[in-house]
This record gives structure tokens, C-alpha cells and sequence, in this order.
């Protein structure tokens, strides 16, 4: 009986200090407001190619996203460039391939059909290049991290300088939201880093949404159809519900007025 109550009293302990700890690290995530978000949500156009310049020139030095097509980029629901436009993005990156006829590879302009070009050729030359941390792949991160967009948007502006009781190794940058708020990724977005095509002020939070917002697309290129479909589906079952309903009620009157 003793050693049951000490047993209790160790568990009951950890647990609490585990709960402080926790609650002692989190911070509340940033919510920008993402057009996207709830039952009839849509992408803004505008932000998924701003978001896609911000993965080019920013991200896609160490990040690939070897679930998306270059021809996705120009379907519907998506940042929506023309076809011309999705061949001449395509065609500024180099991909293998082969062999000819004379057994040998060989590289040729990316097309429509290929894949977004990795930068590196593979997870051993990726970790060699980043410390030895694999940069992870960005075509589901925001369905692979807890927070979804909010902690991705979180993250990108989550970079402080570390108060003075917090000693930070080489190659370790502060984040406030970061688990631990130790990171080895540095800072990636500072002002002005992308000159937006449209004209669009590149702020820190303004890159920090339209990259987020990409990235929310990449994660479910999908989302408007289901959207769409769901709503379809609510309005053929409430229509349904109203026809049995005034069927029933037209039957059991019949019912009533024999009795």
C-alpha cells in the first residue's frame, strides 16, 4: 500500500512538471487570417504565386517538393498561370534524363510533366550541405506539422535575439516557437528579399503568408473541389430531407383522416 501511494505520489509529480514545462514553452501561435480556412474557403490567386516566387527564390535553395507537378501550377484551384507561363517556369530548371539512343543520360529543360526539380541530388548530399540535417520536403508540411499554417507562419517570424540566460551553439538560432526555441535553420526572410512581380510591398509577414498560403495549397491542391462537393452534397440532402418530409406528412394525413 505504501509503495503503491509513492508510486502515485512520482507519477502525479512528472506529470505536473511536464504540464508547467509545456505550458512554460508555449506561445501562442500567429493566425494572419488565411482566406482558405473554413467550410467555403478559397485561395487568393494573387498570394499562391506571390507564395510560389517567395518558394523559388527563398526556400527551394534547401527544400524540395517532390509531390507537385509543374503542371499543377496551372490548374484550377491552384496559383493558376497560364499554361505558357507553367512551360517557360518549367523550362528554366534542368532535369536528367535518359538514356538516348546511344545508352548515355542526358539533361533537358524541365516540362510540364516533371516533377519540381529537387536541389539536390540526393538525401546524402542534402544532409552533407545543411550540417548534417535533412531539410525536410515542403509538399505536405503543413499537414505534417501540428498548427498546420499557423505554426509554419509562426515559425518564419518566430526569430528573436536569445535572452542572456540562454547560450546558443554555432550553426543554433533563436525561435520563439520553435520546440526547445532552438533551430538550426537561420532566419530565411528578411525585408525586401523578394521583389514581389506585382508590386506587392515584401514585408517579413506579407512573404511569410503568401509562402504559408503556397505551401497550404501544395498540401491539399484539392481543397475548393471539396469544398464545392461538400456544399453540393449539404444542399441535395437538405432538399432530399424537405421531399420525404412533406411525402411523410402528406401519408400520414391520409393515415389520420381514415382512423
Amino acid at each position: 500500500m505504501k509503495f503503491t501511494k509513492i508510486f502515485l505520489f512520482i507519477i502525479t509529480f512528472f506529470t505536473f512538471v511536464s504540464v508547467s514545462m509545456a505550458a512554460e514553452n508555449s506561445k501562442k501561435l500567429l493566425n494572419p487570417g488565411w482566406s482558405f480556412k473554413g467550410y467555403f474557403g478559397k485561395f487568393d490567386r494573387a498570394s499562391l504565386q506571390r507564395g510560389y516566387q517567395v518558394y523559388t527564390e527563398v526556400c527551394a535553395a534547401c527544400h524540395s517538393m517532390k509531390y507537385l507537378n509543374y503542371r499543377n501550377l496551372s490548374e484550377s484551384g491552384g496559383p493558376e498561370f497560364t499554361v505558357e507561363q507553367a512551360k517557360i517556369i518549367a523550362s528554366q530548371f534542368d532535369v536528367e534524363d535518359g538514356p538516348n539512343s546511344d545508352g548515355d543520360m542526358f539533361t533537358r529543360p524541365a516540362r510540364l510533366s516533371d516533377t519540381f526539380v529537387s536541389p539536390y541530388p540526393n538525401d546524402e548530399a542534402a544532409k552533407a550541405a545543411n550540417g548534417g540535417a535533412y531539410p525536410p520536403d515542403m509538399s505536405v508540411l503543413v499537414k505534417a506539422r501540428k498548427g498546420g499554417a499557423n505554426y509554419i507562419y509562426s515559425l518564419l517570424l518566430g526569430y528573436e535575439d536569445p535572452p542572456p540566460s540562454v547560450s546558443l551553439d554555432d550553426g543554433v538560432y533563436y525561435n520563439v516557437y520553435m520546440s526547445g526555441n532552438k533551430i538550426k535553420m537561420a532566419n530565411p526572410l528578411s525585408e525586401n528579399i523578394v521583389e514581389y512581380i506585382d508590386g506587392t510591398a515584401s514585408t517579413e509577414e506579407q512573404m511569410a503568408k503568401d509562402v504559408v498560403t503556397f505551401l497550404a495549397w501544395a498540401a491539399e491542391p484539392h481543397l475548393e473541389a471539396r469544398h464545392k462537393m461538400g456544399f453540393k452534397a449539404i444542399l441535395y440532402l437538405f432538399i432530399i430531407t424537405i421531399l420525404v418530409y412533406f411525402s411523410m406528412k402528406k401519408i400520414w394525413s391520409r393515415v389520420e383522416t381514415k382512423v
